[in-house]
Parts: C-alpha cells; sequence; structure tokens
C-alpha cells in the first residue's frame, strides 16, 4: 500500500469569500468580502478565504465584514447560523440592520427590535388569551 501524501493548498486559491447575509424576507448582502468577524456563544472570531469550513451559532450583536476594497461594513444580528463551505460563506439571521457606524447601529437596532419585542409581547399576551378561552370551552363542554 503506498502511502499517500498531504495535500497541499492551492495557491491559486482566490482571496476573497462569497457572503450572503439572509433574512427571512430578502437577502441583504450578497458580494465578495476578504474578512468576516461575528459573535458567536463562545465568543467572537474572524473568518478569512483560507480558513477551514465551520458553522456557529450566532448571538445577538455586531457582524462586520470587509468588501474587496477593504471598506469595513456594520450589521446587527438577532442570533443565527453561519456556515462557512469553501469560499462560500452563509449567514441566516431571523432580524438583521445595517449601519455606518456603531452609534447609527445602536439607534437602528433600539428602533427596529425594540419595536419587534413589543410586537412578540403582545402576541404571546394575545396567544395566552386564546388558549385560555380554548381551556375555558373545554371544560364547559365536559361539564354538561
Amino acid at each position: 500500500m503506498k502511502a499517500s501524501r498531504p495535500m497541499m493548498p492551492d495557491l491559486a486559491e482566490p482571496r476573497v469569500m462569497q457572503l450572503r447575509l439572509l433574512v427571512p424576507s430578502e437577502v441583504l448582502v450578497d458580494e465578495p468580502v476578504t474578512k468576516v468577524v461575528a459573535v458567536a456563544e463562545d465568543g467572537a472570531f474572524c473568518l478569512l478565504p483560507r480558513h477551514i469550513d465551520f458553522v456557529a451559532a450566532l448571538v445577538p450583536g455586531v457582524f462586520l465584514f470587509h468588501d474587496r476594497e477593504a471598506q469595513e461594513r456594520l450589521f446587527a444580528v438577532d442570533r443565527g447560523l453561519l456556515v462557512k463551505c469553501g469560499q462560500e460563506v452563509l449567514v441566516s439571521t431571523p432580524n438583521a440592520v445595517g449601519g455606518d457606524d456603531l452609534g447609527q447601529l445602536e439607534a437602528l437596532v433600539e428602533e427596529r427590535f425594540l419595536a419587534l419585542d413589543e410586537q412578540e409581547r403582545k402576541s404571546r399576551t394575545t396567544l395566552a388569551r386564546l388558549e385560555a378561552g380554548t381551556l375555558r370551552r373545554f371544560r364547559n363542554l365536559q361539564e354538561r
């Protein structure tokens, strides 16, 4: 049996990754990037084009990347999943918002995400009332 040689990296490999940032209603980003920085449950991490394939559960926080021109772009994400496979980086999150700087991003997060929290609270209250009403009706049917 012949011993196998370790695979050598392809030196012609591109120095960019294709980033796709997805929310349920649209694709927010679909462009080549040179660097991705995100926050997972065990801390912040950085991905570069030659890094190994990777999967991470994202926590709410700042997600940033550098485009081909080395411009830093910022997004706030509300948990999600990041998958790096080859030169592709896919990020799926229920909510994300982009901003030019951290101050603007903070204001956008407060405006958009806090409104969502209020909607979720109202939805939970309505659902609890519906469940209680349904249980009351079942109890009334059993008593007849």
